[in-house]
């Protein structure tokens, strides 16, 4: 199991979770599970893969869970290629969209792996993994839609190795803090003495947006960020 990602609803959490490495025919993909607290413990919510094939080429790993509005949509897929799903409102099934579809592909150019979406000023930001993950040259791009749907243009990287401080940075997520516009983006790297392709750091950069609304670089530190405390507290 890995690259999970949580979502809260209805007062429960929902972990949403890739198993098993599958290939055509075997038994694993995205899976999901439930709890009445974000630490757990989760229990398994269906007794099956939620998605177990592949789709449009597309191995049924790295899944994001993304909020819209009323609707929650599963971005996912390795392999080089991307899909969406609807999600209904219990999170047991996928639902088709309003042409009948279940899956759609969105692959921008480059994609390898690990999707991520956020929404700001109402654009769409899409973001992905590019390059192998046990290489130095792993790294994020990404684009901007007016739409959950794109088309995503790929604009270009905004996370890659730095010589100075370590290789194989990507697959990341990004929290804001809320009510502001703050936004940071945690992902993994490879320190530069190390080089076993299974050897990840974990760490945390502040992401900028610049006047126009594009991502700038973001730069690898040693330092992370600063401490901060939310709230009046």
């Amino acid at each position: 199991m890995w690259a999970p990602s949580v979502i809260s609803k209805d007062g429960k959490y929902y972990f949403f979770f890739g198993a098993n490495d599958v290939h055509e025919g075997e038994i694993g993909g995205i899976g999901v599970a439930v709890s009445d607290r974000p630490e757990g413990p989760y229990r398994d919510l269906l007794g099956k893969p939620l998605i177990n094939d592949i789709v449009n080429g597309a191995q049924p790993i790295d899944q994001f869970v993304f909020h819209d509005g009323d609707e929650y949509y599963l971005y996912y897929g390795g392999w080089g290629h991307c899909n969406i799903a609807r999600l209904n409102n219990d999170f047991t099934a996928l639902i088709p969209f309003d042409d009948g579809d279940i899956y759609k592909e969105i692959t921008p150019a480059n994609y390898v792996e690990g999707p991520f979406m956020l929404k700001r000023n109402n654009k769409y930001y899409f973001m992905w993994s590019e390059g192998g993950w046990t290489g130095p040259d792993y790294s994020v791009a990404y684009a901007i839609a007016d739409s959950p749907f794109g088309p995503f243009n790929r604009i270009g990287k905004i996370l890659q190795q730095d010589s100075l401080v370590a290789t194989g940075a990507g697959h990341h997520s990004v929290v804001q803090i809320p009510n502001t516009d703050d936004y940071y983006m945690i992902y993994h790297r490879r320190p530069l003495e190390e080089t076993h392709g299974n050897h990840r750091a974990t760490c945390i950069e502040k992401m900028i947006f610049d006047e126009k609304g594009f991502i700038q670089p973001v730069k690898l530190t040693f330092e992370g960020v600063e401490a901060r405390v939310i709230g009046n507290h």
